[in-house]
């Protein structure tokens, strides 16, 4: 019950403070992306954030610390892991992304090969949470139809992972390294939002800088 709610804390940190605090680095990258689009959507509503979320190629990761617990939260555009994000139109294919889909669930239940953390920091994970919503239309007969199929198109699958480590010497954590994208490499870049004892950071992160300093 105690890290259970030492996570649901860490959370909150995280809903609370990360989302409602605009970081430069990250709104300057956003506008990028969005081609000069309205914003205010961020404050509204995490659906607002998730729909952001779904730019394709751009993955978000949000780390919150408090003493020797950190939490990582990721959200991935459907087609970022798995390659596609729409339901299968023949059974053919629908064998190829179950396929496709277990893979990658079980690449994100591999924190320790997504991201790469100070070993004098000694830092063990405790926790492995992965969700996704890939599979909506799996059983439904609808798949002939062509303005449902366009709906739930529109929505955009995604994956959500969260990774909780318990490091014994926090002090040592001095950066976090990702090999997201050599694992899942439809991704451009990652935006990454921190806040811990070293403060708020921001930063984006693509293959060619993996790293962000603490």
């Amino acid at each position: 019950m105690l890290i259970c709610n030492k996570k649901n804390a860490l959370r909150l940190i995280i809903s609370t403070t990360l989302f409602s605090v605009p970081l430069m680095t990250y709104a300057t990258d956003h506008h990028d992306d969005h081609d000069g689009h309205d914003h205010s959507e961020h404050s509204e509503h995490s659906e607002h954030r998730q729909h952001d979320a779904h730019v394709h190629g751009v993955v978000e990761t949000n780390i919150a610390q408090d003493g020797e617990h950190l939490l990582f939260e990721i959200t991935a555009p459907g087609s970022d892991v798995v390659g596609f994000e729409h339901a299968p139109k023949n059974k053919e294919q629908e064998q190829e992304q179950e396929q496709l889909l277990e893979q990658a669930i079980a690449k994100l239940k591999t924190p320790n090969a997504i991201f790469s953390l100070p070993k004098s920091a000694n830092c063990e994970i405790s926790d492995i949470h992965v969700s996704h919503n890939m599979k909506n239309e799996d059983n439904h007969d609808h798949h002939d139809d062509d303005s449902h199929h366009e709906e739930h198109q529109g929505e955009h699958g995604e994956f959500t992972a969260q990774y909780e480590y318990h490091c014994e010497t926090m002090s040592e954590l001095n950066q976090i390294e990702t090999q997201w994208f050599s694992v899942f490499s439809h991704t451009q870049k990652m935006t990454v939002q921190y806040l811990g004892d070293s403060g708020q950071k921001a930063a984006t992160l693509t293959a060619k800088k993996a790293a962000l300093a603490l």
